[in-house]
């Protein structure tokens, strides 16, 4: 670089006078330049460091032939060619020694070292290698084979957090702009996921998915859109709102009054495995036969373990009564609407032609109807939203957990094996299970499974499913039939479907549905840490969740 700068400011000078820093000198001046064999590193010597060897050049004789013009050579004075003289000195000077050899261990005058291996004049030696341990390897014994050694004192290797955005920049969140992180803080941390999978179909980016533990995941990169935190009914979704909106004029599209109900029961030989009536199965086989419907999206048993239920879209009679019969976790259903995964099974139609049922808790159903509001075709699983036609709710008071119910509470603490059991039934505030031959293993008090139940239920105030089409359940009918509440227009065209294939008369005790809507309203009101305004704004934001149930108000930049 010194020599480039050197040659730039020569070309601008005047080229009759001499380089800036260069004396002029004579054809018979000895000319003295400072030393250059200076250590690699430190200041730079002074005038007084003896230990320094200065090196002396003669000018040339000028000589008519070409190859003597303007030529320097290099000599070395007795002084330079002491010992310890670092330079191999040649030329024509009756000073000049010959055969030096340079050292190998000290500095040359450009500043670095001679190389390994290589002799004076560039000629590659031999080469030593040091060759490797044999038979040995790490020693692991006193340690963690991924403990990280040698890392420089106050050096972290972690992958950094969210909070590395204001470490390398003053750009703030913007306002209102809510994040699955949020969603993850204050539903599924904090145990109140309920497990819908409205926050599956709302991402307009397929980010979230479904984790082993059947709980919301983040699978890739979140951007930020707020939909899953808005239409989650534990979270930015007030779901009494919802019922009212869903409600419309004199109570034909949603919650309200109904506009007719009725116990009812099926007569075919197949309701044997059906839960009570059988009445949801037999709304859907009609439905399909009818044209009405190319499938329904409903529960099925897990194939790896026994009454574990997931999602399955049933596309036949056959499917539908193989399935017939209630499971007592959630499937994550609305996480499933991505047509895609059932293109096998469904007709040869446009997805825009699609007609589908979805079974579901209430809790699902005010997802879909809410996820069904608005004229958007953001979300990933936006054809599947737009497909369901039909909804059919499960009255419901709680879910449970799988894993709490089936392995923690039946298979360790009642020595019932998931296998042994032919039907699972929550009736009368009762836990009863039944052996493969149809006998009563177990009875007690559901609160007795508190503890397997999904603790976002507690704060759940819809046991009849208000935003239904219909409403099926066993409370209000005697045994072996079903209620059957109808709210819509469009549940009512499934009714009159169906009602000739079917044993039905007047609902017998609508004083018991009122009786439980009653008490899960109180228990809801009990649990719920915001206030239950159905006049309210349909979408609760974030900050205002985050003051009333005490969560952290930016779990993204909280290295979450």
């Amino acid at each position: 670089m010194a020599t480039d700068r050197t040659q730039s400011e020569s070309s601008k000078a005047d080229q009759s006078q001499p380089l800036p820093s260069v004396p002029a000198v004579e054809d018979t001046e000895d000319v003295h330049v400072p030393p250059v064999n200076t250590p690699v590193s430190g200041d730079r010597a002074t005038e007084d460091d003896h230990s320094v060897k200065p090196i002396t050049y003669h000018q040339a004789p000028h000589s008519s032939s070409p190859s003597h013009s303007s030529s320097l050579s290099h000599v070395s004075t007795t002084e330079c060619c002491a010992d310890g003289c670092t330079c191999t000195c040649t030329g024509d000077s009756p000073n000049a020694e010959s055969n030096h050899t340079r050292s190998t261990s000290e500095p040359v005058a450009d500043g670095g070292t001679v190389p390994t291996n290589v002799s004076p004049d560039g000629t590659l030696e031999n080469i030593e290698f040091t060759p490797p341990v044999e038979n040995t390897s790490q020693d692991v014994d006193d340690g963690s084979p991924a403990e990280r050694v040698g890392v420089p004192d106050g050096t972290t290797l972690d992958t950094p957090n969210y909070s590395i955005r204001s470490e390398m920049n003053d750009i703030e969140t913007p306002d209102e702009k809510t994040w699955f992180m949020e969603l993850d803080e204050a539903v599924v941390q904090a145990d109140r996921c309920i497990q819908c999978g409205t926050c599956v179909a709302a991402c307009p980016s397929d980010s979230i998915g479904i984790g082993d533990d059947g709980l919301p995941k983040l699978v890739k990169m979140c951007t930020g859109c707020s939909l899953c935190w808005d239409f989650c009914p534990r979270g930015g979704l007030r779901y009494e709102r919802q019922w009212k909106i869903t409600g419309g004029e004199d109570n034909v599209k949603g919650a309200g009054d109904p506009i007719t109900e009725f116990s009812a029961k099926v007569d075919d030989a197949w309701r044997e495995n059906a839960q009570d009536g059988g009445v949801v199965t037999s709304v859907l086989i009609h439905l399909l036969e009818a044209g009405e419907i190319d499938g329904a999206l409903i529960a099925t048993e897990s194939n790896a373990e026994p009454w574990k239920a997931e999602s399955f879209l049933a596309t036949t009679p056959d499917e539908l009564i193989e399935n017939a019969g209630s499971f007592y976790n959630q499937t994550m259903a609305l996480g499933n609407l991505n047509v895609k995964q059932w293109e096998d099974k469904l007709p040869d139609k446009s997805w825009d032609e699609l007609s589908l049922a979805l079974v579901g808790t209430p809790c699902e159903i005010e997802g879909i109807r809410a996820l069904q509001d608005f004229e958007w075709d953001y979300q990933s699983q936006n054809a599947g939203v737009r497909a369901i036609d039909y909804t059919i709710a499960l009255m419901c008071t709680k879910n449970f957990n799988y894993y709490k119910l089936i392995g923690e509470q039946l298979s360790e603490q009642r020595s019932i094996s998931p296998d042994e059991i032919g039907k699972l039934d929550v009736l009368h505030g009762k836990m009863m299970a039944y052996n493969q031959e149809g006998e009563m293993i177990l009875e007690e008090d559901v609160e007795q499974f508190h503890d397997a139940a999904l603790k976002g239920c507690d704060e759940c105030a819809d046991f009849s499913g208000f935003c239904a089409d219909l409403t099926v359940g066993s409370v209000g009918s005697s045994e072996e039939y079903s209620s059957v509440i109808i709210r819509t227009e469009q549940g009512m065209k499934a009714w009159e479907i169906t009602k000739d294939d079917l044993d039905f008369h007047d609902l017998e005790d609508r004083s018991a549905i009122g009786k439980l809507q009653g008490w899960d309203k109180k228990k809801a009101f009990d649990s719920l840490e915001r206030p239950f305004d159905p006049d309210a704004p349909r979408f609760i934001d974030y900050t205002d969740h985050a003051e009333q149930y005490d969560t952290e108000l930016n779990p993204h930049d909280a290295a979450h």
